[in-house]
């Protein structure tokens, strides 16, 4: 009797026993939290390996704490990361909110993305330009020409990040026996970049490393290269990664969808408040009227350089042909403000304000041009949409140099707080930042390469 009570009370039956087992099973269950709730009720990513979320394994050499060189911004150290990265929000503002996919004509985000990636390392310290004893005379020839080159190791805790820096760091420091490939570089238990066919290669001495420019990553990373030896360095299916994370993020969801021939994984927006506020603040900043940046415009306070990834976030979605979306307002849910749709003067001087904030920032140091656009068409479009309105001076010229200042004050807090950060020269100059405007360079030239 014993042993079929007991089995009974497995089973979940309300058979007799003692007290105390009485007491077992009748206790509630469990309650089963949800994959974006952490231990403080924070919404956090369900698989993400960060200390605090959920009960994954993290190696901590890999993901230090947030007070090191990644966490540095304007205001200092300490700073955190946003939830969302650059890619993410480019992928998230080009998607259709009920649809789920992105416009079969765009052919800029492709490109644009692996800029982005660029940008987000480039913003986290991993990677910068090579120091040159040039000085001066570096800044004379092209900026997307210059050498890029790994300074942090470490993981990121996004895929394709991480993956992005294993194959950069396979380039630069290729494994002993002269194994080229990207992919048969892995991260190692012992922080170290090893390869699992290193130990059966002939031994033929140090191989010498490759260190390759900013224009010919974006090339490689985006397929577009005629050489067979190289086409393993092309990211597969990186908007359908980046659609995936936003769903573990709770930003999107996944539906199928019927297109009359096949069937196709589709993205709807799930939670509106997150891409009502990006169309907010990239409004806020393209409509602002005054020399100081406004705070709608801007990251919470305390994130990792506040301004610059604004401003990455207007210049990427600019090019990206993905802008055009935000001109036309947002409704994020009833317990908040809608966005109104621009009118159509006021959607031609927000677009030229981007042209101008991406010719300012595309160049090294920033504001350093005397010309207004960063194309020639851009420039033509400028200066009837001047003839249109009736104005001959540069409306919200004031504003882009205030932007360019924010950002630059940023810069200068970054470069003072401490010699141990990674990515500045002997000199002073910030190789990582000077790497995010060598991508806008390549960047602006998007439509005459494609």
């Amino acid at each position: 009797m014993a042993s079929a009570s007991g089995l009974s009370r497995r089973r979940g039956g309300g058979g007799g026993g003692t007290s105390s087992t009485s007491t077992t099973s009748t206790s509630p269950p469990p309650s089963r939290s949800s994959s974006f709730t952490g231990t403080n009720n924070t919404r956090t990513h369900a698989g993400s390996a960060f200390e605090g979320g959920s009960k994954i394994a993290y190696d901590p050499r890999d993901l230090p704490p947030s007070s090191t060189n990644d966490g540095l911004d304007g205001g200092g150290r300490g700073a955190g990361l946003p939830r969302l990265t650059i890619m993410e929000e480019i992928l998230l503002l080009g998607l259709k909110d009920k649809q789920g996919y992105l416009s079969f004509w765009n052919d800029n985000i492709s490109y644009a993305l692996r800029g982005c990636i660029l940008i987000e390392l480039a913003l986290r310290r991993r990677i910068a330009l090579v120091k040159d004893s040039l000085g001066s005379r570096r800044r004379a020839g092209s900026l997307s020409e210059r050498l890029v080159e790994v300074v942090d190791e470490r993981m990121t805790g996004e895929t394709i990040l991480d993956e992005t820096l294993r194959m950069m760091k396979a380039t630069q420091d290729p494994p002993p026996g002269g194994l080229h490939n990207p992919n048969s570089a892995v991260w190692g238990s012992a922080g170290s970049w090893t390869s699992p066919s290193s130990s059966s290669a002939s031994n033929t001495g140090p191989s010498t490393g490759e260190k390759l420019s900013i224009s010919t990553w974006v090339d490689l990373l985006s397929g577009e290269t005629w050489n067979v030896l190289k086409i393993g360095f092309q990211l597969k299916q990186v908007r359908e990664r980046l659609a995936k994370g936003l769903v573990d993020k709770g930003v999107l969801r996944t539906e199928k969808r019927n297109f009359l021939l096949f069937d196709m994984a589709t993205h709807p927006v799930a939670d509106s408040t997150v891409k009502a506020s990006l169309i907010s603040r990239i409004l806020a900043l393209l409509t602002s009227t005054t020399s100081s940046v406004p705070p709608s415009a801007l990251l919470p306070e305390g994130t990792q350089c506040r301004v610059i990834r604004s401003v990455c976030l207007v210049c990427a979605a600019y090019t990206a042909s993905v802008l055009d979306g935000t001109m036309g307002g947002a409704i994020s849910s009833s317990t908040t403000h809608s966005i109104p749709p621009l009118g159509y003067e006021e959607r031609e001087a927000a677009f030229v304000r981007a042209d101008e904030i991406l010719a300012e920032f595309s160049v090294w140091p920033w504001g350093a041009t005397n010309e207004i656009g960063s194309t020639p068409g851009s420039r033509k479009r400028s200066s009837s949409s001047r003839i249109a309105t009736g104005s001959s001076a540069d409306q919200g010229r004031e504003s882009v140099l205030g932007l360019v200042a924010e950002a630059k004050n940023e810069m200068g807090v970054i470069a003072s707080a401490g010699s141990g950060i990674q990515g500045i020269s002997d000199d002073g100059q910030d190789l990582c930042l000077e790497l995010v405007a060598g991508v806008l360079e390549v960047l602006s030239r998007l439509d005459s390469l494609l």
